[in-house]
């Protein structure tokens, strides 16, 4: 019988170019003959020529330098070996999914489906003041993530541990069917993150306030709001299944 893996994948870039990769890291998770999800031993991080400089200000983030990657493979050729491993995956995942999309092209996956984590956990842990993959890290402490694999924040390897280590919870605690769901989605914001209303619920917001929502450019705030309307028998847009871009991070969620 064929195992069902979900593979986490972080990648680090050279700035905003369609090819710009310059690390890609990668953890598994694995549905145990128990019928509990497992972090496995299987993880890796390999570096990629981007073909160009790395640009200053993610080399501050990430410290990888154009020295490290002279030699490394171009992303169109080690692309697929990752993100399709003999065998096969049932789903990719990554935290901010949207991101890893841009470069993870459907061409390159094979069209295997994506859990984005960030969405996941608005709606598993909505309680939670932040919702970045190390603001989660630290307030949850989930059971099992060794500390020193998961450093250096901000390089591939570590970041898809940490990760992985939020999927296999949230996998305790809602589908596999429901996260995939949910990651087709735009995010929905246990709060409104800006402005005059920042902080609050949505389903204390007068139903005039929500509306004034609607024409937000975010479509993760024009989201959560239409859920709120939508719940009160408030006809509203439908919403595509797979937003074209990602909204930016809000500071409220960072």
């Amino acid at each position: 019988m064929q195992q069902t893996i979900l593979r986490v994948i972080d990648l680090e870039t050279a700035g905003n170019g369609a090819t710009d990769v310059c690390e890609i890291g990668w953890q598994d998770v694995v549905l145990g003959g128990d019928g509990l999800w497992q972090v496995t031993a299987n993880r890796g991080a390999r570096f990629v020529n981007p073909g160009r400089p790395i640009a200053v200000d993610t080399m501050a983030i990430h410290h990888i330098r154009d020295e490290d990657v002279v030699g490394a493979p171009f992303w169109r050729d080690l692309a697929p070996e990752i993100l399709r491993p003999e065998g096969g995956v049932t789903a990719l995942a990554a935290h901010r999914a949207a991101f890893e999309q841009r470069y993870c092209t459907p061409r390159l996956t094979g069209g295997t489906p994506w859990i984005c984590t960030w969405k996941c956990a608005l709606r598993i842990w909505p309680q939670l003041p932040r919702f970045s993959n190390q603001m989660l890290r630290y307030l949850r402490k989930p059971e099992g993530l060794d500390h020193e694999t998961g450093l250096p924040a901000h390089r591939a390897m570590p970041d898809a541990y940490v990760t992985a280590h939020h999927l296999r919870d949230m996998l305790a605690l809602a589908s596999l069917e429901d996260l995939l769901a949910w990651s087709q989605e735009p995010g929905l914001l246990p709060r409104v993150p800006a402005g005059p209303e920042r902080g609050k619920s949505w389903e204390v917001l007068s139903t005039p306030i929500l509306e004034a929502f609607l024409t937000e450019r975010d479509i993760d705030i024009r989201f959560s709001a239409s859920t709120e309307l939508q719940r009160r028998g408030v006809p509203t847009p439908p919403f595509p299944r797979k937003p074209k871009t990602e909204s930016a991070q809000r500071k409220l969620f960072e």
